[in-house]
């Protein structure tokens, strides 16, 4: 069985582009080990539209992993590709996975314009057009003049997409669709359609695209030997897209590939259904339970906390869900910000890291710190959560959902990890006991709260319960205490 995974997004939109990301990594690879690290979610490590300072969903270049002078520069926001190598080698030296962030939906940066029959469309009902066709000047040509072929001579034109939202001729921003071609069907059904969302948009019912898509994907999970791949902006792209375009790469590569979606929605009924499109082949990010823990947040006890994992990822088919509490998209100025407030994080880290349901993502915004937003590290909390995971979080779960602002569950422990099991207690209010089961195993065991926020130790009866109470607004963890 071995430990419990925990993965770890290392980086947010914020990070100074510096070019010290990759070293940054390297030099923390122990200290992630010893954290409980299992996996490292790391940013889009190719060439972006702007450069250095590119966060990485900009894309340019796919093959350019810091290593061509293109777009002013070398390095990426994050270093070299040598650099980037060298700290994959440093996380597999520590059994460390690596996941690496793709962008296949979109590219930004072209090296010239092109001219393009092209028709005007409603921003806001995607499917409706609005005026005639007419000749626009679309930046859709990219020859990457920089990489002068290597790796692949593929270069991207007109014909390799649906549409674009920018007019170079009357320097004018709208959204237009090339002539003769076709929205994709098999989108996100928001603004009617939610094919386009940025750049010059990525045709996937091309031959050639997909072909180049292939080919890529083969070539970068080899050169820097991946282990997996968080897919970005999956809803605007054609959900059987990366069925075969994942088991193509296992197939090729001979290797176990996990994969992780981002399609940002809180309705479940859309995720599942992705989920069911690609059969199996790629998990999901838990969006629902993330934006319940944004507004229980937001509460401030004015929330039913029995309710917490309705309509979730992690409820409904949790052996596909990726559950986080917040990322680099939902961090304070971001367009999608749904920050989870301080208080509240602590207990949502709980819920995501000690449950036996989903694959827990923690963010490094929260656990470094987000600077220039002010975001303190809640490091010392997370550690001890992360360390809890590792170390107790096994065995039969039992939940006691069954109060509006105190909830709990314990976990039995099991014989393959020693000493292990707990109860977790939660209030969003004035606190209070849960009488819980754990396990007759640990009858006559006195038990601490590991997170130092309840006082007093408590003893397990005969039968195997325990009154386990937390204070105000806040999660106690309890452990089996040392005999000394």
């Amino acid at each position: 069985m071995g430990i419990n995974g925990i993965m770890m997004q290392y980086f947010e939109w914020d990070l100074p582009a510096d070019q010290t990301l990759w070293n940054n990594l390297k030099a923390d690879a122990t200290k992630l080990k010893n954290a409980g690290v299992t996996a490292v979610w790391l940013p889009p490590a190719y060439k972006g539209a702007n450069g250095a300072t590119d966060v990485g969903y900009s894309v340019y270049d796919l093959y350019d992993l810091g290593e061509f002078n293109q777009k002013g520069s070398v390095a990426t926001k994050y270093g070299t590709k040598e650099e980037y190598l060298s700290a994959i080698k440093a996380l597999h030296a520590k059994k460390i996975n690596v996941y690496a962030d793709i962008v296949l939906n979109h590219k930004i940066g072209a090296d010239e314009v092109e001219t393009v029959s092209a028709e005007e469309f409603n921003a806001n009902s995607r499917n409706q057009m609005i005026g005639d066709t007419k000749k626009i000047g679309a930046w859709t040509k990219f020859t990457f003049p920089g990489r002068k072929g290597k790796y692949s001579e593929f270069t991207w034109n007109w014909n390799h997409f649906d549409g674009i939202d920018w007019d170079q001729d009357r320097a004018t921003k709208s959204i237009f669709r090339f002539k003769d071609k076709e929205w994709d069907k098999s989108v996100d059904k928001e603004l009617d359609n939610y094919d386009y969302l940025m750049g010059a948009d990525v045709d996937f019912d091309n031959q050639e695209v997909r072909e180049e898509f292939m080919r890529w994907g083969k070539w970068y999970t080899e050169t820097a030997c991946l282990d997996g791949f968080r897919l970005d902006a999956v809803k605007h792209i054609n959900k059987y897209f990366y069925k075969d375009w994942l088991r193509y790469i296992k197939g090729d590569t001979e290797k176990e590939i996990f994969a992780v979606g981002e399609y940002w929605h809180w309705d479940i009924n859309r995720l599942l259904d992705y989920i069911n499109c690609n059969e199996g082949e790629v998990n999901l990010f838990d969006v629902p339970l993330h934006f319940n823990f944004h507004n229980c947040s937001k509460a401030h006890g004015n929330y039913d906390l029995r309710t917490i994992l309705d309509g979730t990822l992690i409820k409904t088919n949790p052996m596909k869900a990726v559950t986080f509490v917040d990322n680099h998209d939902s961090q304070p100025g971001q367009s999608l910000e749904s920050w989870v407030e301080d208080w509240f994080k602590p207990m949502a880290y709980a819920i995501i890291l000690l449950r036996q349901e989903g694959y827990p993502c923690v963010f490094y915004g929260d656990y470094k710190g987000i600077p220039p937003k002010k975001v303190k590290s809640k490091k010392k909390e997370l550690d001890k959560l992360m360390k809890l995971r590792r170390d107790k979080a096994y065995g039969p779960q039992h939940d006691y959902f069954d109060d509006p602002n105190c909830i709990g569950w314990t976990r039995e422990g099991d014989e393959e990890h020693k000493d292990s099991g707990l109860a977790v207690v939660i209030s969003d209010g004035t606190g209070g006991t849960k009488h819980m089961y754990i396990g007759k195993q640990f009858a006559g065991c006195h038990f601490a709260d590991a997170m130092g926020n309840a006082k007093y130790n408590i003893k397990i009866d005969e039968e195997g319960f325990g009154d386990f109470y937390v204070n105000r607004s806040q999660v106690a963890v309890w452990v089996r205490k040392e005999n000394k």
